[in-house]
């Protein structure tokens, strides 16, 4: 495959530029203030680090009902096919002949997005931090919350063009959205003299908006290495069996209490036409586990509000996508068709819109773990719980007790 390059590190928002480093202490000063930023054709006073907008680069390694935006950025940048902004667009320079590796990450918050470079091919190699079977793809759909580490394997020759890296939502809900598309540049380098703004600007064609077959083909791709050096360690033996519907009902408030229900209360046809009352309550209640318990959860989108996709992630945990599809889990046919020999395993998955995923972890991290829809406005309309799993007799199995110093609530 050859050497790799550089790292580049791609955020796509609402895909930083990183070359690759080594451990160090680093000091920054930082001078906040108010100043006329100009973006889209409007200039408008607005908080900037050192005079800048976005601020400056930090590297650093992992030691973690809003309106609808203006335009979607690409490291910050909105691109070209916004008005005003050519000046703003995200420049991805490559030599031929070299393997790059881009670390593709959705800081969207509100929008799964589609994202491709035209005319060229990405070999996916990693999802949330955990390395995949290698498979290569021409466009990849990543959600809120999601990474990708991806490898770019540049043209032989200078292509005597330049090439859109484009991103665009993946919609499936009835609420606003906003129907625009992000564009950065590739850009291969060369000893001659040449002007790369007349050279061709090729661009790819992204799936439809509503593409879920789409979706739902690439996301199937995604297998664990399931290598004695990389295990997929999948629980084979289930201690919980869990199933939890995915609708809306607002905000909790109070005490947490320790029986957070086991499946729904009131069942009905899940992904068909809701009854008048779907009996939604609303509490404050956690989802308790002794340390070490294996467990089996299926999530179930339904049609309350109307389907729609939802990426879920779990903090504490790596899981195990083992089984998903559409229409309503059948708990006596669907799991015969789970994978537990190379599930993928990631902290985040998308429940399908109109249909369900299955996943499986161990409970062995004691604490209190939050669990949610990585939309954020799904966020706030109260699509979140969370797990507390409790201390084991080990010393590496127990919390540490709170400072002193902790404020009570």
């Amino acid at each position: 495959m050859g050497a790799i390059g550089k790292i580049f590190l791609v955020s796509l928002i609402a895909l930083y530029l990183l070359h690759s480093v080594s451990a160090a202490t680093r000091h920054y000063q930082f001078e906040i203030k108010m100043q006329n930023v100009t973006r889209l054709c409007h200039t408008k006073s607005m908080v900037t680090v050192n005079g800048q907008f976005p601020g400056p680069r930090i590297v650093a390694r992992e030691g973690g009902a809003p309106n609808v935006s203006d335009a979607y950025t690409i490291n910050g940048l909105p691109g070209p096919l916004y008005n005003c902004s050519s000046k703003d667009t995200f420049k991805l320079k490559v030599k031929p002949g070299k393997t790059y590796l881009l670390r593709l990450i959705n800081a969207a918050v509100n929008d799964e997005l589609f994202f491709s470079i035209a005319n060229h091919t990405l070999q996916i190699i990693d999802a949330d931090g955990v390395y995949v079977k290698p498979f290569e793809t021409d466009t990849l759909i990543i959600t809120p919350g999601q990474t990708h580490n991806v490898l770019l394997k540049t043209k032989p020759h200078f292509p005597n063009a330049t090439f859109y890296m484009t991103g665009r939502p993946y919609v499936t809900g009835l609420g606003t959205f906003d129907n625009s598309t992000v564009a950065g540049i590739l850009e291969y380098e060369t000893k001659a003299k040449q002007h790369l703004k007349k050279l061709p600007l090729f661009k790819q064609f992204l799936p439809a908006l509503n593409d879920t077959n789409f979706v739902t083909n690439f996301t199937s791709k995604f297998r664990s290495l399931a290598t004695p050096q990389f295990p997929a360690n999948v629980p084979l033996k289930v201690d919980k069996h869990l199933f939890f519907t995915f609708h809306f009902f607002g905000q909790s408030k109070g005490i947490y209490k320790p029986d957070f229900p086991y499946s729904p209360l009131h069942w009905f046809n899940f992904t068909g036409n809701p009854p008048n009352n779907t009996l939604v309550s609303n509490d404050t209640k956690l989802m308790v586990l002794p340390i070490n318990t294996s467990v089996e959860l299926v999530m179930q989108d339904t049609s309350i509000v109307g389907v729609e996709s939802h990426p879920l992630h779990l903090h504490g945990f790596n899981f195990f996508v083992v089984g998903q599809g559409f229409g309503n889990f059948d708990p006596n046919k669907d799991p015969s068709n789970f994978n537990l020999v190379d599930p993928i395993e990631r902290n985040t998955v998308g429940v399908p819109s109109g249909g369900w995923v299955a996943i499986r972890f161990l409970a062995d991290n004691p604490g209190v773990w939050f669990m949610h829809c990585h939309l954020e406005v799904h966020i706030s309309w109260g699509l979140k719980m969370a797990w507390l799993v409790q201390d084991g007799k080990l010393p590496n199995q127990k919390l540490p007790p709170p400072p002193k110093d902790l404020p009570k609530c």
